[in-house]
């Protein structure tokens, strides 16, 4: 049910390892970098709520979701072949580079916010509440795989012998063969999922649950903003710990190459053409790998442990430890940096996971999918406020020194691990309410 996560976050983890290297290569300052990156959150702030109240409400034969992975999937394939291919297209057809990256760019987020959103009520719609936190730790697992996969390709490849220096103003071969791979992958992983799954039909729906389930045949755009005033309380009190949370993550994902550019590798902010450039792009892309590849493990644990302490403390605990993770970045060298990800991979498990446990009890059976993109406005709109003020901040605060911004995106994850403390903490989930996982 969850495989194609994997071909969503190998795409995810391309994208994010390798993204402002890419428009870096393309000639786009330190300090405007963020600005580019608006186009995910935007693009997911749009997307996925329209993609959660039509899922919720259409039904056709192919079933209620799985359209959207599908539709999804195929135009993200088309999107990760175009980006690094951007100085190609532009000579053909003369337009900007930098807009036509970006455009390609928005053209990958909207894809993945179409495919994923679905993925994500699809576990509300086809899993029992009291298997909510297996059935997201599962997608946790998956994730991490894909991502680890997608972060190291580049390097993989390079290793493999494949050029990792291309002529200015183009993304080198390693980077260009590495989108090619994860296209493929991205698009056979969900064709698995849509193949081998078997949706449950609003009657089925109505029979599991205490809920009346149906679509609404007369159900109108405006109704998501009726939805929006509706939405559940403790729903708006986890806004607040996703805000920190994804403020930070928007950091990490967006200035970790000029961080350690400049801190690490002791290069100028200027200087995004040399060997050493790339190699701290491709260091990027290997943390990002280890951290997801510490998520899996952390994903397992976090059931026990959230059985033992309850999903509030749990979550609290792992964004601790994400916090101080993305701090001692500062203080490691870039040998030991793989320590610095065991924290986040601790948090990364948790975020994707924990939250939408806790929220799943709170979202009525037939409100699953808009419940679920709305929820989304609460990890898009840091993202959104991070690219306007993170290059300003960058740039003025700390002199393109990205790596004093990372330390502030640590912080941020320290302040939403208080904030998950003064939820009302729900009774501890016994061992018969989260069982182990299953493949």
């Amino acid at each position: 049910m969850s495989m194609g996560f994997l071909g969503i976050q190998m795409a995810f983890g391309l994208q994010n390892g390798n993204a402002s290297r890419i428009l870096a290569n393309f000639g786009a300052e330190v300090d405007k970098l963020s600005w580019f990156w608006l186009v995910a959150p935007i693009t997911g702030l749009i997307v996925q709520p329209i993609i959660g109240h039509l899922g919720d409400n259409t039904w056709g034969k192919f079933g209620r979701r799985k359209p959207y992975f599908l539709i999804g999937s195929v135009l993200c394939a088309v999107g990760l072949v175009a980006l690094p291919n951007s100085a190609s297209v532009t000579q053909m057809m003369g337009a900007n580079v930098l807009l036509l990256a970006v455009i390609f760019l928005a053209m990958m987020d909207a894809s993945i916010n179409v495919a994923m959103e679905p993925f994500r009520a699809l576990v509300g719609d086809m899993l029992p509440k009291s298997q909510g936190t297996v059935g997201f730790s599962v997608q946790t697992i998956l994730i991490g795989i894909g991502a680890v996969i997608g972060s190291n390709l580049p390097t993989w490849l390079s290793n493999a012998g494949v050029s990792g220096v291309a002529p200015e103003g183009f993304v080198p071969d390693n980077v260009i063969y590495s989108f090619y791979i994860g296209a493929a992958v991205l698009v056979l992983s969900i064709l698995y999922t849509i193949f081998t799954t078997k949706e449950y039909s609003p009657k089925e729906l109505a029979a599991f649950s205490e809920q009346k389930v149906e679509i609404e045949e007369n159900s109108k755009f405006t109704d998501i903003f009726k939805d929006f005033k509706n939405m559940p309380s403790l729903m708006k009190k986890l806004g607040a710990v996703q805000f920190f949370s994804w403020f930070a993550l928007f950091t990490m994902w967006v200035f970790t190459t000029s961080s350690l550019a400049t801190h690490h590798f002791g290069l100028s902010p200027e200087d995004t053409r040399s060997q050493q450039f790339n190699d701290a792009g491709n260091l990027t892309g290997v943390l990002f790998g280890y951290y997801n590849l510490f998520a899996i493990p952390f994903a397992f644990l976090l059931i026990p442990i959230a059985n033992k302490i309850g999903k509030n403390r749990t979550h609290a605990l792992a964004l601790l430890f994400g916090g101080l993770g993305l701090l001692s970045m500062y203080f490691l060298d870039r040998e030991h940096l793989w320590i610095s990800m065991l924290g986040l991979g601790f948090a990364w498990a948790s975020i994707l996971a924990m939250p939408y446990a806790m929220l799943i009890d709170a979202i009525p059976a037939n409100k699953m999918g808009i419940y679920m993109g709305i929820f989304n406005f609460f990890i898009v709109l840091p993202q959104i406020l991070n690219g306007i003020i993170g290059g300003p901040l960058v740039k003025f605060l700390f002199q393109n020194h990205a790596i004093y911004y990372v330390s502030l995106g640590g912080i941020c994850l320290i302040i939403a691990a208080v904030l998950v403390l003064m939820l009302p903490q729900p009774k501890p989930n016994t061992g018969k309410e989260i069982k182990q996982v299953h493949f």
